[in-house]
C-alpha cells in the first residue's frame, strides 16, 4: 500500500470504543446502500469477513426483495429505510448509525470485494486515519472501468491533486475505510455519486493521515449501475470548485435552500 501523508494533528479520540479496553481489537462496521439489488447481495455477503462487528444495509427504496434477501442472508443484518436519496445522503445516514470504531463503505453491486476488508483495516491499525482503495496503484486494477470513466477519473484526480496539493492516484473510488473519530472531519452533506469526491478532500483538508490501499473493480454482477459518467462528472467537478471557494459553497447551499423551500 502506498502511504500519503498530510498530517496537521491527531483527530481528537471520541465516539465508539472509549469505554473499551486499548488492547481490543478494534469493531469494524460495514454500510451497504442498496437500491433493488437483491440478485447481488449473495455474492457480496459471502466474501464478508466473520469478524465484523455489525452490517449496516441502507436500502434506498427497493422495488424487489433487496431487504428481504438482507434479512434472510444475514439475520443480524441492521436495516435502515433510507429517507432521502441518493448514494450520498445513504451513507450519511449508515455512517450515523455505525456503533464500531472502523467505518468501511462498500458497493452492493459486487464491483467491490469485501474480501479486501482486512487490508483496509491493516492501513488503520499501521497509523492511517482513512484507508483509501485505489485501482491504480501496485496491486488494484479494474475489470469494470470504461476509457471514458477512466480519463474522467484522471483528469478530475489531476484537478483535485493540482488544487489541494493531495498525491491521489484514484478519485472517484468509493471502496474506503476510515475511524470513526473521522466523521466530523468529512461532513458528508451531499446527496449523489460525488460522495466519494467529497470525503477526499475534506479528509485531506483536514490533515489527516491517509493510505492508499490497492483494489481490484470488479464488473457489476446483475443489473444496471445508477452511475452516468458525464452527469455524474459533472457533479464532481462542482464539488470541486465548492469545496475550493467556501464563499460559492455558501451561496449553492442558500439557492438549494431557496429551491426546496419553493417545491
Amino acid at each position: 500500500m502506498s502511504a500519503i501523508t498530510w498530517l496537521t494533528e491527531a483527530p481528537p479520540v471520541t465516539g465508539p470504543g472509549l469505554e473499551r479496553s486499548p488492547s481490543a481489537a478494534p469493531r469494524v462496521s460495514v454500510v451497504i446502500p442498496t437500491l433493488n439489488e437483491e440478485r447481488n447481495l449473495p455474492f457480496v455477503f459471502e466474501r464478508l469477513p466473520s469478524s465484523l462487528h455489525e452490517v449496516i444495509v441502507v436500502d434506498g427504496h427497493s422495488t424487489d426483495g433487496t431487504v428481504e434477501a438482507a434479512r434472510r442472508l444475514r439475520p443480524d443484518v441492521r436495516v435502515l429505510h433510507q429517507r432521502g436519496r441518493g448514494k450520498g445522503n445513504a451513507l450519511q445516514e449508515g455512517f450515523a448509525a455505525c456503533t464500531g470504531e472502523i467505518i468501511v463503505m462498500l458497493d452492493a453491486d459486487g464491483s467491490t470485494d469485501a474480501a479486501e476488508i482486512p487490508r483496509f483495516v491493516a492501513a488503520l491499525k499501521n497509523g492511517a486515519d482513512f484507508a483509501k482503495g485505489s485501482r491504480f496503484v501496485q496491486g488494484g486494477g479494474s475489470s469494470d472501468i470504461t476509457a471514458l470513466r477512466r480519463i474522467g477519473n484522471r483528469v478530475l484526480n489531476a484537478f483535485v491533486n493540482s488544487l489541494y496539493g493531495t498525491r491521489y492516484s484514484d478519485l472517484c473510488y468509493g471502496y474506503n475505510a476510515f475511524w470513526w473519530r473521522c466523521l466530523p472531519y468529512m461532513r458528508v452533506d451531499c446527496d449523489g455519486f460525488e460522495v466519494e469526491t467529497l470525503i477526499n478532500i475534506r479528509i485531506a483538508q483536514a490533515g489527516l493521515v491517509i493510505h492508499e490501499v490497492p483494489s481490484h473493480e470488479y464488473y457489476r454482477i446483475y443489473g444496471t449501475s445508477n452511475l452516468r459518467a458525464v452527469r455524474d462528472g459533472i457533479r464532481v467537478l462542482r464539488t470541486i470548485a465548492l469545496e475550493r471557494l467556501p464563499t460559492l459553497r455558501r451561496a449553492w447551499a442558500v439557492v438549494g435552500a431557496t429551491r426546496t423551500a419553493v417545491s
